[in-house]
């Protein structure tokens, strides 16, 4: 048998913070610059991502950094760590991108990093990735989310095209989360406040009370796994959407941390469509 394909390194870009801001009591937007960003190009999709890279604890790289050739000198487990954030604006004229970080505490990796960052400090990354736009010939749109998938609904919302119908709910901690997003026509994103409430469950009372309106719709639903998968199976089973008019998943989920869930999200999303095709 043939041997495979050796997997190519991904090529890193290097950006620079130009600087920072609290958003919300919450969420800190992180705006890059630099060389680093020339050819960069994120116009094509609302929910854009890149892979920021961290170092592994304890580890210095040699310059220029090069994946290539750390992982050809490194050992697997002194690779960057990765974590996966939204673009929430890229301005091509200006050479800017914003990526917008949830931070709770000292929890996590990329949050403590974003709330301490400084301007003029480095930031690596790889990408971006993407593949969500709103359909302009849609009939609606709905589209669903937590925290996490805030940037990408608030990208969304505003590129959508004049005249849609569109329903948007996000569930955040409280009103002090909230933040001003409105399409070109002036639509707004319906706020849930989570309160002490489990995670999504404002957002599965929101979507199976809304009555939906006649024709084609272009769905995006992202966040915690477990309020995704009830809304995945409503969506697709009780509402009948085409799973080509339907972008979901779980971009995170309750009890592990990104590694964890990142090594077994693939499966699980498999898991979820085969319970789903078997039931139909």
């Amino acid at each position: 048998m043939a041997e495979r394909p050796a997997r190519k390194a991904p090529k890193a870009r290097e950006a620079q913070v130009m600087r920072t801001e609290w958003i919300t009591p919450h969420m800190v937007r992180i705006v890059l610059g630099g060389d680093g960003l020339d050819g960069f190009a994120a116009d094509e999709f609302t929910d854009h991502y890149i892979k920021v890279l961290f170092p592994a604890a304890g580890v210095t790289y040699p310059e220029p950094f090069d994946m290539a050739r750390i992982r050809e000198e490194f050992p697997a487990e002194q690779w960057p760590v990765t974590r996966t954030y939204t673009v929430r604006n890229w301005d091509a004229v200006q050479r800017e991108l914003t990526v917008d970080f949830v931070v709770h505490g000292d929890e996590g990796l990329a949050g403590p990093w974003a709330a301490r960052v400084q301007p003029g400090e480095t930031m690596r990354f790889l990408g971006p990735g993407g593949g969500y736009a709103p359909d302009p010939a849609a009939d609606w749109h709905l589209l669903v989310g937590d925290e996490s998938a805030l940037p990408a609904i608030a990208a969304s919302v505003e590129r959508m095209p004049e005249g849609a119908l569109v329903h948007a709910f996000v569930e955040v901690a409280g009103p002090e989360e909230e933040q001003k997003t409105v399409t070109p026509d002036g639509v707004a994103i319906t706020w849930l406040h989570r309160g002490d409430r489990p995670v999504g469950e404002a957002l599965i009372a929101a979507v199976r009370g809304l009555e939906f309106p006649a024709g084609d719709v272009h769905a995006f639903v992202h966040g915690e796994a477990g309020f995704v998968k009830d809304l995945r199976r409503y969506l697709r089973m009780d509402r009948g959407i085409a799973r080509e008019r339907l972008s979901i998943s779980g971009y995170w989920r309750l009890g592990q941390d990104d590694d964890a869930w990142r090594a077994v999200k693939r499966e699980w999303n498999e898991q979820v469509e085969r319970e789903q095709e078997s039931a139909t």
